[in-house]
């Protein structure tokens, strides 16, 4: 014969005086709550100064706060307007960093929303910025670290830059950049296809902080607005 399950216990109902003493209970916490409190405020009251003193010493702290916070601020923004690289430091960088400093750089110039974005899945950009004057720049970097004697960037990094660089990243002014050289046949396709090619000359001049890269370029698109700079 099969045995038959146990019978489940019904839960415990609890008693009337359990029930009755919660109202209790809740009624004695709110008393000694507001007593305690009644009894701060009063004693607030009495000692009115302690306030005071309180509020004063906020107050400068607060003000302190956020004139440190503004000389910092003062200070990134001098720091970034004198940022310059020369080769021999660019040519040092990881690639990753070397695309920080193509994005410092843009911010150097005025592109105050400049950005990286290069890694996985970044179809071919690795910094985007806002110049100015509204123009929209879409930049890949290829670094190398032996420089000029490193491997020249061709048409297969330009053709993939070019597929993405409008039709996915909405840019209006299409880069590359590299501390190192260009294929005999990358600028013919560059100027096919409206690119900009910044080598390893180009990236010098421009990282010394002579002049922006929109004055450094030719065929740039023009502005879409006036510029607050000028």
């Amino acid at each position: 014969m099969s045995r038959r399950p146990p019978a489940r216990r019904r839960p415990r109902k609890r008693s009337r005086a359990a029930r009755r003493q919660d109202p209790f209970v809740l009624g004695v916490a709110a008393v000694v709550a507001i007593s305690l409190f009644v009894t701060v405020v009063n004693w607030l009251l009495a000692h009115w100064w302690i306030l005071l003193i309180a509020f004063v010493l906020a107050a400068i702290g607060a003000g302190l706060w956020f004139h440190q916070k503004a000389q910092r601020a003062k200070w990134e923004r001098v720091r970034a307007q004198g940022l310059r690289y020369q080769l021999s430091q660019i040519d040092a960088l990881h690639h990753r960093q070397f695309e920080h400093a193509v994005r410092d750089l843009m911010k150097r110039d005025g592109c105050a929303d400049a950005v990286q974005v290069g890694g996985a899945g970044d179809n071919g950009a690795d910094v985007k910025a806002t110049d100015p004057f509204g123009r929209r720049w879409v930049i890949q970097c290829k670094h190398r670290r032996a420089g000029l004697a490193g491997a020249a960037v061709g048409t297969p990094d330009l053709q993939k830059l070019n597929g993405t660089g409008r039709q996915i990243h909405y840019g209006d002014v299409i880069v590359m950049v590299t501390n190192g050289r260009f294929s005999s046949k990358a600028h013919p396709f560059a100027r096919d296809q409206r690119l900009h090619l910044v080598d390893r000359r180009l990236l010098g001049e421009w990282a010394a902080g002579s002049r922006p890269l929109w004055e450094l370029l030719n065929r740039i698109p023009p502005p879409r607005r006036s510029s607050s700079l000028q």
